[in-house]
């Protein structure tokens, strides 16, 4: 059994990109009764197993706004309880430690503490705040060269993709780090949907088409220029819906959320959720013609996949990870994602039902590699680091 740290993901209800990974990564490896997930609680001065209401927190289906950690001051005073009492919990024997979240200076401080007689492992997501600075929370991009060097004390490092690996490889090797740890490229998976149930969808038989863009509304994510497009095809007369889902970022989302407003303000049918649970994004996915994904970087892009899988073509970028993503079929890859080439890609599949129709049954045709695969082959990875 592994030790799975949660510190972060099990103190909040927000679904971002690595939230919704450790959060599959926890139900795969429990299934398998692989791991116990843990958490540094810093009230307690301690590491310990989850307590119920953070178990609640992992399963909750309903998001809430805010993605930082939040922690009750019921459970405030009973961590202040259990140090007083000096009722340090003790972690049970364990093949090891896996960290799938990108951790704080606080439990990186902390891992030394947790014994275990198997190697260390983190999953390393993407190193976008050293990237691009400019469109990253400035506490994220201080905070990120520590956080590079904090992964050295691992046995091992997983990348999400073949771009993350060579990143982080390029950064360590600028840096002049003689030794490092062993990192490998192992894909993520996706919750499998029922594709026969899909392909029955009559989402053609909408009014209007609908195109669907999920992601957080952060400066990275590229939503002015998809908003810039679509302004300009209803300018030209085009006749579509743009449905947009997705927590917003209060600093570096900030334009996007008063240019939708704008845009709602001037009467475009132009739809914003906000965060969703799971049931409103699978309807989401089954109700839409096609998926854009605009973002400028990615260490992954679940998205992306996630449309292919549900029979549903994406427009997104064809470089690094979202390029690695494209590979398989069922994508409109951009040189580039300005408003001019996206507004391009967007007009040809809703005027162009035979290359949209081409791009639907490539996505239906692709294989899908599931939790459950990516949860084997790192297990299978992590075996050979003993």
């Amino acid at each position: 059994m592994y030790l799975l740290d949660l510190s972060h993901t099990a103190h909040t209800r927000a679904r971002t990109g690595i939230q919704r990974v450790a959060r599959q990564l926890q139900v795969e490896l429990t299934r398998r009764q692989s791991a116990l997930p843990i958490t540094w609680d810093p009230y307690a001065g301690t590491w310990r197993g989850l307590d119920d209401w953070e178990t609640a927190n992992l399963q909750a289906t309903q998001p809430r706004p805010g993605r930082g950690a939040k922690w009750p001051w019921s459970a405030r005073w009973q961590g202040r309880w259990r140090r007083w009492r000096r009722t340090s919990a003790v972690l049970p024997a364990n093949q090891g430690l896996i960290v799938p979240e990108l951790f704080s200076p606080a439990v990186a401080a902390a891992f030394d503490r947790i014994p275990h007689s198997g190697p260390r492992i983190a999953l390393f997501h993407d190193a976008i705040a050293l990237q691009h600075p400019e469109l990253t929370p400035p506490a994220s991009v201080g905070r990120f060269p520590a956080y590079l060097q904090e992964l050295l004390q691992f046995d091992g490092i997983a990348a999400v993709s073949e771009d993350s690996r060579q990143t982080l490889a390029d950064y360590w090797r600028w840096l002049g780090v003689a030794s490092t740890p062993p990192v490998v490229a192992i894909p993520l998976g996706l919750t499998a949907p029922d594709r026969a149930q899909l392909a029955h969808h009559p989402s053609a038989a909408q009014a209007a088409p609908v195109v669907l863009c999920v992601g957080s509304i952060e400066g990275r994510k590229n939503h002015l220029a998809l908003l810039e497009a679509c302004e300009r095809l209803w300018q030209q007369g085009e006749k579509f819906n743009l449905r947009l889902i997705g927590l917003a970022q209060p600093q570096t989302g900030r334009q996007a959320l008063a240019r939708i407003r704008q845009l709602q303000a001037a009467g475009h049918p132009l739809r914003y959720d906000g965060a969703v649970d799971e049931v409103t994004l699978e309807e989401a996915y089954a109700s839409c013609t096609f998926t854009v994904y605009p973002s400028l970087k990615e260490g992954f892009g679940l998205p992306v996949l996630e449309s292919v899988a549900r029979g549903k073509p994406c427009v997104c970028s064809a470089h690094g990870a979202l390029g690695e993503s494209t590979r398989g079929g069922g994508c409109l890859p951009l040189t580039e994602v300005t408003p001019d080439a996206l507004a391009a890609a967007i007009a040809q599949l809703l005027t162009e039902p035979g290359r949209l129709g081409a791009l639907i049954a490539e996505a239906q045709r692709r294989p899908i590699r599931t939790w459950a695969d990516y949860t084997a082959d790192l297990l299978a990875w992590i075996d050979t680091l003993r």
